[in-house]
This record gives structure tokens, sequence and C-alpha cells, in this order.
């Protein structure tokens, strides 16, 4: 997987940078109740993440980001390197189909993965970082059975983080890490955590376990439960 001179690549991205990825899929939740200030917030945290992942040279080149939007689910951008993520305003609509996005972000996932090994480009584990101010309006069994078996198989990890009004408890159920809950509207400091949290990881050695900054410290962006 490392050997980045052995296989022949199958796609220009890959060709014309053979860097390691490290794939972040977000899943955002632009149903109707983070109109106003959550949905604005969030926006310019995207742009901070953007702008700081652009920053530094070896990010902008190894974190491959990807968004899901939920509801309606709808990739809202396929993966991308850093340095060719432009944040799009989101708007908010519809309900909160998480479960479906939950699902539409492993496929990511996995069919990202695929194209790695087939252009022999070295990979560390997926993140899968959600971020919901409400609770799941469809069947959440298929994703919550998928992610348990996901974190079991060390196929991706996944973050969920409820921003004010979210089912703290719901959330928890699907998760096999602890839920975060967003501090206000600290959606900046939370993307500058994300973005410093990836950075860390392109400079380590692949398989390796990388400390991260805890996101609950004094200075922190979260809190655990609701």
């Amino acid at each position: 997987m490392g050997e980045f001179d052995q296989v022949p690549f199958g796609n220009v991205d890959f060709a014309d940078n053979p860097s390691q990825r490290v794939p972040c899929v977000l899943v955002l939740d632009t149903s109707v109740s983070m109109r106003g200030e959550k949905i604005d917030n969030l926006n310019e945290g995207l742009v901070t993440f953007a702008n700081e992942l652009q920053a530094d040279g070896m990010a902008a080149k190894s974190a491959d980001i990807a968004i899901v939007t939920f509801g309606p689910v709808e990739v809202f951008q396929d993966f991308v390197t850093a340095d060719e993520f432009f944040p799009v305003t989101l708007t908010t609509q519809s309900n909160t189909p998480m479960g479906e996005a939950i699902l539409k972000a492993i496929d990511l996932c996995r069919n990202r993965k695929d194209d790695y090994k087939a252009a022999g480009i070295a990979y560390y584990r997926p993140w899968i970082f959600m971020i919901t101010d409400g609770a799941p309006t469809d069947d959440v069994t298929a994703a919550k059975a998928a992610i348990q078996n996901g974190e079991k198989q060390r196929e991706f990890s996944f973050y969920a983080v409820g921003v004010e009004g979210a089912d703290m408890n719901a959330l928890q159920d699907l998760s096999t890490r602890e839920a975060l809950t967003l501090k206000g509207m600290s959606f900046r400091e939370m993307f500058s955590w994300l973005s410093s949290s990836l950075s860390l990881v392109s400079r380590s050695q692949v398989g390796e376990e990388v400390p991260l900054v805890d996101p609950t410290g004094p200075q922190g962006w979260a809190t655990f439960g609701s």
C-alpha cells in the first residue's frame, strides 16, 4: 500500500499527488432546525477548517475531505484534497434522516479506500465526523450496526457532535465513542481542532495511534453528554 512507484496510477489526481491520505467525511445536519445562527456558524466554521488545512503544506495535500448533508441526504462534496476544498454555503431544508446519511458516509469511505488501493496510495483510518442539532427522523438500526462493526474492524473512526437542541441520548446510543456536546456556538473552535487533528495524523506513520488534544479540556470546545 505504501509502495507508490510499483502500482500504476488509475486516477489523474493520485498521479499528480501521491501523498498518503487522511480521509474525513463531514456528515452535516442541514435540517430546518439548524436555520439561523447555527447554520451561519457552521458555514463560518467550514471556512476556518479549509483555511487552516490549506495553510499546512502537508495537510493540504494529505487531508481528503468529503461532505454528506442531511436532509435530504446528499453528497454535497465528494472527496477532494484540502488544497482543492473551497466550502460552498450550506442552506437548511427538510427533516433529519441521520441513519441514511451515516450509511452514505460509510459507503463513501469504503469506495475511497478502494480508489487508494487501486492507485497504490497509503492511507490512514478514515474519520466520519457528524454534527447535528436534532434526533434522527429515520430508522438508525442499520447505521448503528454499521458503526459498531466499522469501529470494531478499524475501518473508520466515528465521532458524533451534538449542537444545542440535539438528542444526546440518541447520539450516544449510535456511537461507540462518547458523544460530544458543542459548547454554545463554538463551531470555529471545533473545526480548528479538527484541522489540527488531521494535520497531526498526516505527519504520523500509517497505522500509528496519534494522541489528540482533548476537546473537553478547560480550553476545549466540547463537553461530554448533555
